[in-house]
């Protein structure tokens, strides 16, 4: 079983940029598609991006395509988020998560997830 942990979120104003961090632990990372999930005080938990375990696949909803990519570095089992032209929309806990199928991710159901950190973007 894999365990994740967040780190990278904090206060930022609107239009600055993020760089959120998810370690994995043991040696099977790179095995694993990743992805990041967000969730807002009373709203239901959203996809934000996947990518594959062979990082030829990512995936990214609408909302945040253009402005946010995901990236993976398997030598340090760390999986990033880099957070551009941040909204106060963007605000919400992200979550890391992971799972042997990319499309699972994408389809919200991964098997592991982190503790999430907390993003807030102010106006």
């Amino acid at each position: 079983q894999v365990q994740l942990v967040e780190s990278g979120g904090g206060l930022v104003k609107a239009g600055g940029s993020l760089r959120l961090s998810c370690a994995a632990s043991g040696p099977s990372f790179s095995m694993y598609a990743m992805g990041w999930f967000r969730q807002a005080p009373g709203k239901e938990r959203q996809f934000v991006a996947s990518m594959s375990r062979s990082a030829e696949s990512v995936s990214y909803p609408d909302s945040v395509k253009g402005r946010f990519t995901i990236s993976r570095d398997n030598a340090k089992n760390t999986v990033y988020l880099q957070m551009d032209g941040l909204k106060p929309e963007d605000t919400a806990t992200y979550y890391c998560a992971a799972d042997s199928t990319f499309g699972t991710v994408v389809r919200g159901h991964p098997s592991f997830w982190g503790q999430g950190t907390q993003v807030n973007v102010s106006s």
